[in-house]
């Protein structure tokens, strides 16, 4: 039951340090995140999901540098 627990903390802590680096920008530049998001208004859908799944697997291949690497 140990196992389990620890896998339970572990992703919660990644959660939480996710959340810590998305809050970031929202409390140190405010105005910048604004006007950021009117660009993305403008942005085609396309290219807002590109830019989506690049970022989706950068996060995997982190994932995987850090699990097997």
């Amino acid at each position: 039951m140990g196992g389990l627990f620890e896998k339970s903390a572990f992703v919660l802590s990644i959660l939480g340090a996710l959340l810590v680096l998305e809050g970031i920008p929202y409390f140190g530049f405010p105005k910048a995140v604004k006007d950021w998001a009117l660009m993305l208004q403008d942005m085609p859908e396309r290219t807002l999901r590109i830019m989506g799944l690049i970022i989706m697997a950068v996060g995997i291949l982190l994932l995987f540098a850090i699990r097997y690497i």
